[in-house]
């Protein structure tokens, strides 16, 4: 019998590739409704609850050049487009800064962390971690997963590597360029954690400095939901990152529900699973949904 919080009037937002849609569920996996469609290679989504809106990546043809960002209204209604196909290449996880009212997305062939204003204005590059085709086969270069911490005022972000390569890596940086300096050449970069399997999406928990993220490596530390201090220890080297959730099959998407104590994680194969924040207590929410990629909670009144 599963022990986790109830559900409360919360809501998560999946979606599927493969069936190129939108689907909202209950955090016990039952109403499940599609909201939007036709969506291209939908990746990264984020919940707006205060505006009313769902934002979601089209990551596009990948190397198109032609990734695009939508929004619709929590009902599925009144869609746009708020960053047209070409202003960023193939943007993946997206982020909403709710206190600065920023959207922040990874852009991986365009080898970028970017943002812009809710409405698609004012895009910014804020990391470039190469340019032009050549660096563009470079797997190591490509940024996939953002969150964001507000009030510290950093960015964090995966850099894959290549598949099943061990090479992932996760950065921090300030929520702002340093004066006078480039999105190429920061010098308050950080590099937090390396030779992961294939670190993707992130997730952060504020209250107890935690980072959390899935990796769609190889087992046995891939395919995995991982969890590690967001900062160093004063002395001595960062720890090992503890591997909470295991058996994804190829894991995507994360979504933390701090106040009830669980996390909800999505895989290519076609689930939702959700588990408390130290691992315990999984359960398979959905199954064979086509291939699953973000994840948003939301408390929805």
């Amino acid at each position: 019998m599963s022990h986790l919080p109830p559900a409360g009037d919360g809501l998560l937002y999946v979606l599927d590739l493969s069936g190129a849609r939108i689907l909202s569920v209950r955090p016990d996996g039952s109403d499940c409704k599609t909201l939007a469609q036709n969506c291209r290679l939908p990746d990264g989504i984020a919940v707006d609850t205060a505006a009313g809106h769902i934002y979601w990546t089209d990551m596009g043809v990948p190397n198109m050049d032609d990734g695009a960002i939508e929004r619709i209204d929590l009902d599925g209604g009144n869609r746009c487009t708020i960053i047209p196909p070409g202003a960023t290449f193939t943007p993946k996880q997206l982020q909403l800064d709710r206190r600065n009212r920023k959207l922040y997305w990874c852009d991986r062939e365009g080898m970028r962390v970017m943002r812009a204003n809710l409405d698609g204005s004012a895009v910014d590059t804020l990391v470039q971690a190469g340019e032009g085709a050549a660096d563009r086969t470079d797997q190591e270069r490509w940024c996939v997963g953002i969150t964001v911490d507000a009030g510290r005022g950093h960015i964090y972000w995966t850099q894959k590597g290549p598949d099943d390569g061990d090479r992932g890596r996760i950065f921090r940086a300030g929520i702002d360029l340093p004066p006078g300096e480039q999105p190429a050449a920061r010098s308050d970069i950080e590099l937090l954690y390396d030779g992961l399997p294939e670190p993707i999406d992130l997730e952060l928990d504020l209250r107890r400095r935690l980072l959390y993220w899935t990796d769609r490596g190889s087992p046995p530390r891939g395919n995995t939901v991982n969890c590690a201090p967001m900062d160093a220890p004063a002395h001595g080297p960062r720890p090992t990152p503890k591997i909470l959730f295991t058996h994804l099959m190829e894991g995507i998407g994360i979504a933390l529900d701090l106040d009830g104590d669980r996390m909800f994680m999505t895989d290519l194969g076609g689930s939702v699973y959700s588990a408390r924040l130290d691992g315990s207590d999984r359960k398979t929410l959905l199954y064979a949904q086509g291939n699953l990629s973000g994840i948003a909670y939301a408390e929805v009144r």
